[in-house]
């Protein structure tokens, strides 16, 4: 992923989804410590629903 996707995404997760920006933190740091697509962290910690991570990987596939 691009670094412009990736600011993308971070601005649609905050924006669109209202994901906090301590709930990124928390999963930012646990992806460096257990390297793995950003998404799925979120969703492995509870930090987003089934249904938006659905919504995650839609906007993923037309970013």
């Amino acid at each position: 992923m691009t670094q412009s996707t990736y600011s993308r995404l971070i601005r649609f997760l905050q924006d669109d989804l209202s994901i906090s920006a301590a709930s990124l933190a928390v999963a930012l740091r646990h992806s460096e410590q257990d390297p793995g697509p950003l998404p799925m962290i979120l969703w492995q910690y509870g930090l987003v629903t089934l249904e938006q991570l659905e919504q995650i990987y839609d906007w993923l596939e037309t970013a």
